[in-house]
């Protein structure tokens, strides 16, 4: 998927230079890589503030204009203000021809209403919100899809079973690593437990009973 977002070059660099940009509206950032020299760019503050705060933003290229010319970029840092936490800036990479990129890809969980799991009042616990990946350059993935149907309480989805676009490949190869598990509900632990503690309970009474009739 490929967004776009507006962009100017800005001529001075530096703190001084970057509160300056802030003060009239826009986020100053920076576009690099590809064996280019670095682009200083500020950015409309509205625009940026909208494209950060949305989930896949760096997972996904985005078709840069600078000043009338596109550059084909990825968000690899956005820096935000530590108490009001609006966007102060932002880091972009060039995406060049035949690029490959590591990026966190979000997961999407599908079909929950076929779980039977969850159907019964089971709690889907999700391990990963992303899977960090090698993908094409021209072909960032906006999410991975896991499906849900068939799995019930005690079960777990691993990224064997999520099926993968072309040229995406985990970074964690040496392990079929877990996505999500089905939890027993709350209430259903405490009938265990319950269970549990007064099985004790009787197993603790008749070795006392035991011990009383020896003692005699």
């Amino acid at each position: 998927m490929s967004d776009e977002l507006k962009a100017v070059a800005r001529e001075r660099v530096g703190k001084g230079a970057a509160r300056a940009t802030r003060r009239e509206g826009l986020v100053p950032g920076v576009i690099y890589g590809d064996k280019k020299p670095p682009l200083s760019i500020a950015l409309p503050a509205k625009e940026t503030a909208i494209a950060a705060n949305d989930s896949s933003f760096m997972a996904r290229v985005i078709d840069l204009d600078v000043d009338g010319k596109t550059h084909s970029v990825i968000a690899k840092d956005v820096q935000r203000d530590p108490v009001k936490d609006f966007v102060i800036h932002v880091d972009f990479l060039r995406v060049g021809k035949g690029s490959t990129l590591t990026v966190n890809v979000p997961v999407n969980f599908i079909n929950e209403e076929a779980a039977p799991g969850l159907t019964r009042g089971g709690v889907l616990n999700i391990v990963r919100h992303e899977v960090e990946c090698d993908v094409p350059g021209n072909a960032v993935p906006e999410f991975l899809e896991a499906d849900l149907t068939g799995l019930d309480i005690g079960d777990g989805i691993h990224i064997s079973a999520v099926k993968l676009p072309e040229g995406v490949v985990p970074t964690i190869s040496d392990r079929d690593f877990t996505i999500a598990t089905i939890a027993a509900p709350a209430a259903l632990k405490s009938e265990d437990e319950g269970d549990t503690d007064a099985a004790t309970d009787e197993g603790a009474e008749a070795g006392a009973e035991d011990g009383d009739s020896t003692t005699e």
